[in-house]
């Protein structure tokens, strides 16, 4: 499978930043190289966790896997 990723860093595994950022919400963000996106969930989340006794942490906890996904595939095709 060819990538076409635009940094040094190489390219962004999906299914990976997908499974840490269901783990812990943002380090799949981290791990595709958006520190500020992977911040914003890594804070997001437990609030929402907390703040409603957990009734709207797992909903945030597979929007971040999602989005953690989706921008992965994005900077593999340069689009991001």
């Amino acid at each position: 499978m060819a990538y076409a990723a635009t940094d040094a860093a190489g390219p962004r595994h999906p299914g990976v930043a997908a499974v840490l950022s269901l783990l812990i919400p943002g380090v799949g963000q981290i791990y595709n190289g958006d520190f500020l996106r992977g911040i914003f969930w890594l804070i997001v989340t437990p609030g929402f966790w907390i703040g409603t006794a957990g009734l709207f942490g797992w909903p945030f906890h597979l929007i971040a896997a999602y989005t953690a996904y989706h921008r992965a595939k994005l900077k593999n095709r340069g689009l991001a």
